[in-house]
């Protein structure tokens, strides 16, 4: 059988390079990766068939989707914070080029990096109780849409628009509503609080390093947890559209990963629960 062909847009970021690391030596698919950015000096990118290129321009989406089989669109600015001009031409406008360009090339099936802040108002109301043991609230893919920032809207438009291509043109739209991905030097639960370490922000055992740590053990998504969420969306033959949480099985998270077990098969290797201190500490 030959290899499924892959565009993977944005594949030199956090999440695209955790599909890379993983999936690439499978034999069932052909990555090409479609990214302005650096390569990262964590990934062995000369393996990778690579077009450089910005989601903004249709006509080199059109060009580097060609005979494609599968898209996988991670490319946008990543930070909540960004501005409602950089988040319309970036994530939005980048969005609708990517799934048209896979409309023109019947492009198989469209997996879209969606946000868990399409529904981050939910967080924001009960933070940061919400980060500790005890907490009984729950979301799952039925959930009413309340994102917490123009990124959050962007995200949610995505997957609106996804709807719509799924409906009249027959992709099959994978959005996964992923919460926390990071590199690989901060992928474990004490990430984001050994980041700001690094970087002046706080002390080992403050209030604000302490609550970094109990948000991860809510919200981490490892690594390889991500990479085999994504490559059961390329295996599967049944979903038209869905929405999955992209998070590992922690005991304190809110988002329900039952959906994806049932569907897709999701079976999560790691629980943030099971760290007690970062690594090497």
């Amino acid at each position: 059988m030959p290899k499924k062909k892959v565009l993977v847009t944005g594949g030199y970021g956090k999440v695209g390079t955790a599909i890379l690391e993983n999936l690439a030596d499978k034999p069932d698919y052909d990555f090409t990766c479609f990214d302005r950015s650096e390569r990262p000096s964590y990934l062995n990118a000369e393996q990778f068939n690579t077009v450089s290129g910005d989601v903004t321009n249709i006509k080199a989406v059109r060009s580097a989707m060609e005979s494609k089989d599968v898209a996988i669109h991670l490319a946008a600015y990543p930070a909540v914070s960004t501005p409602w001009s950089k988040v319309l031409n970036n994530n939005m406008i980048g969005t609708y080029n990517t799934l048209q360009a896979a409309a023109e090339q019947e492009v198989e099936k469209f997996i879209y990096a969606s946000s868990n802040h399409v529904v981050g108002m939910y967080e924001r109301d009960r933070a940061p109780d919400i980060y500790y043991p005890g907490s009984d609230f729950k979301l799952d893919h039925r959930a009413k849409i309340r994102p917490d920032s123009y990124y959050g809207v962007a995200k949610s438009f995505g997957e609106s628009l996804g709807r719509y291509y799924s409906d009249t043109m027959g992709i099959k739209f994978y959005a996964l509503r992923i919460c926390s991905a990071r590199e690989p030097k901060y992928d474990h639960p004490y990430g984001d609080a050994e980041k700001g370490l690094a970087e002046g922000k706080w002390s080992r055992g403050d209030d604000e390093y302490r609550e970094q740590v109990a948000r991860m053990k809510c919200m981490w998504f490892s690594r390889r947890d991500l990479a085999q969420m994504v490559g059961l969306c390329l295996r599967d033959e049944d979903v038209e559209y869905d929405i999955f949480y992209g998070v590992s099985n922690n005991d304190r998270r809110w988002h329900d990963i039952q959906h994806a077990r049932e569907v897709l098969g999701y079976d999560p290797e790691d629980n943030a629960e099971e760290w007690e201190k970062p690594p090497e500490v």
